[in-house]
């Protein structure tokens, strides 16, 4: 194999693929990305069996074939070196040659025949959106997604393709996040899928705010190819729980607020927080919102923020981090908080098809 490429290409290609490969891998040719030159094209592969990522980038062919390299190895070499023009030349025992202007590498791989095959695809229904869409979509849920191993089926993000809408849903239990969007497709391709985080994150590194992504679904693994990409990925199996039943049905009070004001104020007074008084308190009285935390060992902040409310007083302290994750994600200028008491959960929405729920925590 031998081929020309531009290091922006090569080196943009190899950034999207090689965060599949686990650091700790449980074969060796798992730490390698298939290079494989035909037509034009070089295509980049890399799997962990869990996830494969592919992806390929314009390149002038001088002998077509394929070899395997170390993945960060070669992605360090590479965006290290000094001009555009990069030559790539493997012998047929997977030694690869890597000259660059007065640059020059020699890295050991292995053959192309030990890396894992293309993930097969058969049946299964397909659904297209636009990427950027998807893309907002996948931003404001993951985050609220489970880290915990013992609710493995929480770790990751479900996929629901019903009534002619696609709902994303992550939770931790102790928030949820859900947004919704329109999608086309025939009755009998309504489905939920649970997709884990790793490969959502993967997701968010190649999608882009331009073209459509087409996704494929079978029982247990889900394809997405968009521009010259695709990513394969293994789905989480099991039943994910009833999420309809945690959206509180009605909210007593409801105040708007400026989003970008409240997401300023609390991570200002989130600054004062500590391990032992790790909550941000939100106080709501008439065209007025506080927000306050305060330590011992530290010390004390509040902010005041005007908003529309003529309901009771309440006060009601929440996780800094899980109200602010939210309010990151969202571009809208104003949203919405609903709540009953300082015990129930507190409600987020906004002018698009999104609903925050957020427990709130005890505070003496």
């Amino acid at each position: 194999m031998k081929v020309s490429v531009e290091k922006q290409a090569i080196t943009s290609g190899l950034q999207l693929v090689h965060g599949v490969v686990n650091p700790r891998p449980a074969l060796p040719i798992l730490s390698n990305v298939l290079l494989h030159a035909e037509d034009e094209r070089l295509w980049m592969t890399t799997t962990d069996l869990e996830i494969t990522m592919r992806c390929a980038i314009e390149a002038k062919v001088g002998r077509k074939g394929a070899t395997t390299l170390p993945a960060r190895r070669l992605f360090s070499i590479l965006r290290e070196l000094p001009v555009d023009k990069i030559e790539i030349d493997v012998d047929d025992k997977n030694f690869a040659s890597i000259a660059c202007g007065a640059s020059f590498f020699k890295i050991v791989g292995l053959s192309e025949e030990e890396f894992p095959p293309l993930p097969a695809f058969e049946g299964g229904h397909s659904y297209t959106m636009e990427q950027k869409v998807l893309k907002t979509m996948l931003q404001r849920t993951a985050y609220a997604a489970s880290s915990d191993e013992s609710r493995y089926i929480l770790n990751g993000t479900l996929l629901s393709f019903k009534d002619s809408k696609l709902t994303l849903v992550a939770t931790d239990g102790r928030r949820l996040a859900l947004p919704e969007q329109e999608v086309e497709f025939p009755k009998e391709g309504e489905i939920d899928i649970v997709l884990p985080t790793k490969a959502i994150n993967e997701l968010l590194h190649g999608l882009r705010d331009e073209g459509n992504v087409k996704i494929t679904t079978t029982r247990n693994q889900v394809a997405f190819e968009f521009d010259e990409v695709l990513m394969v990925s293994k789905l989480i199996e099991g039943t994910y729980p009833n999420f309809r039943q945690v959206i509180p049905s009605q909210c007593e009070q409801r105040v708007a607020v400026e989003r970008e004001a409240l997401l300023n104020a609390i991570r200002r007074v989130a600054l004062l927080t500590s391990e032992k008084s790790s909550s941000v308190r939100m106080s709501f009285g008439k065209n007025k919102l506080k927000v306050s935390a305060s330590s011992p060992d530290v010390g004390e902040a509040h902010e005041a923020l005007p908003v529309k409310y003529a309901g009771k007083d309440i006060t009601v302290a929440f996780n800094p981090d899980f109200v602010v994750e939210p309010l990151r994600t969202l571009t809208s200028d104003e949203v919405y908080f609903e709540m009953t008491d300082e015990l129930s959960p507190g409600v987020l929405k906004c002018d698009v098809p999104f609903i925050y729920v957020l427990m709130p925590m005890r505070v003496s």
